[in-house]
C-alpha cells in the first residue's frame, strides 16, 4: 500500500490554459500510458469535471486507447502535439 506523504493535489496549481498544457506536455514525455491517464484525470478534476476519467472508462490502471484519451483531452480542451526530439 502506499504511503501519502503529502496533502499536495497537482490539481490546485492548473489554474490556467498554460499550466495545464506544461502538466499535460510533462505527463506526455514520460511515455507511461498510466501516469498520462492520472494526469488526464487531475486536470479534469482541475477543472472540476468530476466524473470524466469513469465516463471515458478512463483509469490509472488502464492502459487507455488513444481514440479515448483524445476524446478526454478534447472534453479538457487540450490535444495532442508533436516536437522534434
Amino acid at each position: 500500500m502506499a504511503k501519502i506523504v503529502s496533502d499536495y493535489d497537482p490539481a490546485e496549481d492548473l489554474t490556467s490554459p498554460e499550466a495545464i498544457a506544461a502538466f499535460v506536455n510533462e505527463a506526455l514525455g514520460t511515455d507511461d500510458a498510466a501516469y498520462i491517464a492520472h494526469a488526464l484525470g487531475v486536470v479534469a478534476r482541475a477543472k472540476e469535471m468530476a466524473g470524466v476519467a469513469e465516463l471515458a472508462e478512463l483509469s490509472s490502471e488502464d492502459n487507455p486507447t488513444l481514440k479515448t484519451t483524445l476524446a478526454v483531452m478534447k472534453a479538457l480542451g487540450i490535444s495532442l502535439t508533436a516536437d522534434v526530439v
